[in-house]
């Protein structure tokens, strides 16, 4: 199922939800439609944690993690820490990164499977990433852009890319992931997918601004409702998106 929501006015859901299969993190504010939202989808689920990271409320942009683990950049504190490792499952790895591109959720996308993250991520923090998401990592670009984790969101089913990424890249991308990918945006015509996006199996957030082509294109290519897949999708349909937006 895929819903449109905001927080506080910002279409920008990626930027204060973190979504896997297994939690959601979401930042404080005051925002109650935004929150029920994800209660009435999620909590009979998984749990959903109202958390601060490093004081600061996006959330989204600041951590990443799949349904095994959660990376967190070191400006987090013991508290926040603490209130992480009571609020999700015993079996989630949570992780503090000591990593100068402290924006975790700006420079990794990862599933279950497979992480993309920044070409000029620290090693150790490579390591670090496949130790505890437990996925295989690849330095990648999306559509000429180092932040893949801005540009690009993943489920297991499915992902979505920067509408400019070329179809080379797209084969490129798809076949690193097992997945099929498709070029597309959110919240009318915005490239940045991380930032307007979360989803995990069954579940799609994106920004109230979304139109309804770009939300039939999210169901299809995260496969979420119907069992349509990315095949669904019409090309046609695509190009008239991304046209009419560049």
């Amino acid at each position: 199922m895929a819903v449109r929501a905001q927080f506080e006015n910002s279409n920008e859901v990626g930027v204060f939800a973190t979504l896997t299969n297994t939690y959601a993190l979401l930042g404080i504010g005051s925002s109650e439609n935004f929150y029920g939202i994800f209660e009435a989808e999620l909590q009979d689920s998984i749990p959903i944690c109202r958390t601060t990271i490093a004081g600061s409320r996006i959330v989204g942009r600041l951590t990443t993690g799949n349904s095994k683990g959660l990376l967190v950049p070191t400006t987090t504190t013991d508290q926040e820490l603490q209130h992480l490792r009571n609020s999700l499952p015993d079996e989630i790895k949570i992780r503090r990164i000591e990593e100068r591109l402290s924006a975790l959720g700006n420079v990794i996308v990862a599933n279950d499977k497979t992480a993309l993250v920044h070409p000029d991520l620290e090693r150790e923090t490579e390591e670090i990433i496949a130790d505890v998401l437990g996925v295989e990592v690849f330095r990648q670009t999306v559509a000429d852009n180092v932040l893949v984790g801005s540009y690009m969101a993943l489920s297991n089913q499915g992902g979505l890319v920067h509408p400019k990424t070329s179809v080379q890249d797209q084969d490129e991308l798809s076949s690193l992931l097992s997945i099929p990918l498709v070029a597309g945006s959110v919240n009318r015509g915005s490239s940045v997918i991380g930032g307007g996006l979360v989803v995990n199996d069954w579940l799609a957030v994106t920004g109230l601004d979304t139109t309804a082509t770009e939300l039939s294109v999210v169901e299809s290519v995260f496969r979420l409702g119907d069992g349509h897949g990315p095949a669904q999708i019409n090309t046609s349909m695509r190009d008239t998106i991304v046209e009419s937006f560049y």
